[in-house]
């Protein structure tokens, strides 16, 4: 017999085998040609999962099922679907993109929040998710509303998707808007469930074009005891900017928010507009019995206005070789030659000179 055209799984190529061995070998061929023993095969290799869409599934043995086949589980709603080998995942990419958990993704935080390791990237197009993501990149990058109207943006959004569409400049301002309203609506439900009193910050300055604007932000504890500091109004203050119109323009707004008896605190800085300011704001706040211990903690002093104003105080006393230090600096930075002559005299004292030298 002629084992070289054998086609069981056993081979003859080691020249340490004895006689014995080949006779033994040769009897276990002739008994699985005839049926007597059967051929040993080894365990097909599993296939690695290459789609994308099982980042989104988890695959089960079918150990557990009546039909003994896996199943492909959902990681958001837990539903189940037969993952045989053959059976695709076309059935998996439907179930994504009509998953409602899947669909309950806010815009807002599909562009915030990236630490699941997942792809925001939808597989069917939605107009009004592209205008919400829209809206947050203009706010996180104050791009100009024009920013939409700009033809190369325009190319480069028809390229990924026909069915992108062309919006104004009018149109991202009112979904700014939109969103504006929406996150204010969200804030105004977290104070109104807030368990504690809100502790409030106020500063007051004039802009280059002499606007004057007006900062109001609330630090409290929410429902869920997280410390949370949003800013209530960023907006325009006009003249005069005396105590009585901060006041009335503050109490305005706290009135606007409904928040009004929820007041613990107000920090402000030193300036005398401030303390009129908050002795009229005490005296409104009492009429409608809102302050805690009838105010004694509510006017705080900035303390990093404070210890600004006490750093400032100590630099006038070495202004003068503060003054000397600039003018040197000046003369070292006049020409390129100076600037290498420097350089010549800092090598030899081992000084590093690569921060350059700055006023």
């Amino acid at each position: 017999m002629d084992t070289s055209q054998s086609n069981s799984a056993y081979t003859i190529n080691d020249s340490s085998v004895g006689d014995d061995d080949v006779n033994d070998i040769i009897e276990l061929e002739e008994e699985i040609e005839k049926g007597l023993r059967p051929v040993e095969q080894k365990a097909p290799r599993q296939r690695k999962l290459t789609s994308q869409v099982w980042l989104l599934f988890r695959k089960v043995s079918g150990d557990k099922y009546p039909d003994n086949k896996p199943r492909a589980v959902c990681k958001k709603c837990s539903i189940e679907y037969v993952a045989v080998r053959n059976s695709g995942t076309s059935n998996l990419r439907r179930h994504y993109e009509t998953c409602a958990k899947f669909k309950k993704r806010d815009p807002v935080q599909m562009m915030l929040d990236r630490s699941d390791g997942l792809s925001t990237r939808v597989p069917k197009f939605e107009a009004h998710v592209f205008r919400e993501l829209l809206s947050c990149a203009i706010i996180m990058h104050d791009l100009p509303f024009q920013f939409v109207e700009y033809e190369g943006i325009r190319r480069i959004w028809n390229y990924l998707c026909d069915e992108v569409p062309n919006i104004c400049r009018n149109t991202a301002k009112a979904d700014v808007l939109k969103m504006h309203n929406r996150e204010k609506i969200k804030i105004r439900s977290m104070l109104e469930e807030a368990p504690s009193r809100i502790c409030l910050t106020t500063d007051l300055w004039t802009s280059i074009t002499t606007d004057g604007y007006l900062c109001l932000t609330a630090h409290f504890i929410d429902k869920g005891w997280n410390l949370q500091k949003k800013v209530l109004n960023f907006c325009e203050m006009p003249t005069p900017h005396t105590g009585v119109a901060l006041a009335e323009k503050i109490l305005s707004l706290l009135c606007e928010w409904g928040i009004e008896k929820m007041i613990f605190s107000l920090t402000v800085d030193n300036a005398s507009s401030n303390d009129v300011c908050v002795v009229m704001l005490k005296s409104q706040l009492r009429l409608r019995n809102a302050l805690v211990c009838d105010g004694d903690f509510f006017h705080i002093r900035c303390c990093a206005y404070i210890i600004n104003l006490i750093v400032q105080h100590g630099l006038k006393e070495i202004e003068k070789e503060i003054e000397k230090a600039r003018e040197s600096v000046k003369y070292v930075k006049g020409s390129q030659v100076r600037k290498r002559k420097f350089l010549e005299c800092v090598k030899p004292v081992s000084l590093d000179d690569k921060k350059g030298v700055e006023c």
